[in-house]
């Protein structure tokens, strides 16, 4: 997989599908990779998707310094910007949500429709993110791995779906504990309650009954508050595109043609 060089990190990513497709981007949530979105990949006959590492993640580099969601968007614009992609339709999930959101608000030229998954204009407490943040740098990824993938997925999928539930908790330890604290900040700064109305984009907005990261209450908030947004409730937890990806998958393939 290619990797692209910007101002100040190195960032993995996949391109793939036919060359003059729209592009679709997916965008990572916390501690996954981009391979997260393995589920969506059957997407690629009709649109262009690019997947990518957010920094601190999967093969992308994890510089130190102060992460912020803003910070992440910006890399999205200069990975577009390198690989000379102008408007693009954007799809994350949690981190990845927030991150659309950041886009937007800030850079919507660069955006043709934008698709909100299990993500909230606010997510969690900075406590919550504090005490994330300490058990991470104190004794590494396996010390929260259970617990993050017990959030991820509902306890019939997990005994359903043990293999695939594993390699997930494998993907989580595997990531870098200075990133995954570094991009636990920038969630716990983020705060688009009072300014997400200003969003002018189609917007889909994806949520899980189940998802207790980012209950359905967060998801009604956001599709409530951006004029015109599609709002959907999934069974599944906070990652719905692969626990729901029969519904999930023709949902966004249905907003993007529409």
């Amino acid at each position: 997989m290619p990797f692209a060089d910007l101002t100040d990190v190195r960032i993995h990513y996949s391109l793939t599908g036919p060359a003059f497709a729209p592009v679709l981007v997916f965008s990572n949530s916390l501690g996954a990779n981009f391979s997260m979105w393995n589920s969506q990949l059957t997407l690629s006959s009709r649109y262009r998707l690019l997947r990518y590492d957010t920094r601190g993640h999967g093969q992308s580099s994890a510089p130190p310094g102060r992460y912020s969601i803003e910070l992440l968007a910006n890399d999205v614009v200069h990975l577009l910007d390198a690989l000379t992609l102008d408007r693009v339709n954007f799809c994350g999930l949690s981190m990845g949500g927030q991150t659309g959101i950041w886009l937007g608000l800030h850079a919507p030229e660069r955006l043709q429709k934008l698709i909100l998954c299990n993500t909230g204009a606010r997510i969690g407490t900075p406590e919550l993110w504090n005490a994330r943040i300490d058990a991470v740098l104190a004794r590494g990824m396996a010390d929260i791995s259970a617990a993050v993938v017990g959030r991820w997925f509902t306890p019939d999928f997990t005994l359903q779906h043990a293999d695939l539930v594993a390699s997930t908790k494998a993907m989580i330890e595997s990531a870098n504990p200075h990133g995954y604290a570094s991009c636990c900040a920038a969630l716990r700064d983020f705060d688009a309650r009072e300014t997400v109305s200003s969003i002018a984009l189609p917007t889909l907005v994806i949520a899980g009954s189940h998802d207790l990261a980012t209950p359905p209450a967060d998801g009604r908030f956001i599709a409530e508050n951006i004029p015109g947004a599609r709002y959907v409730e999934l069974r599944a937890a906070h990652l719905s595109n692969i626990e729901a990806e029969a519904r999930f998958t023709p949902e966004v393939e249905n907003f993007m043609n529409a």
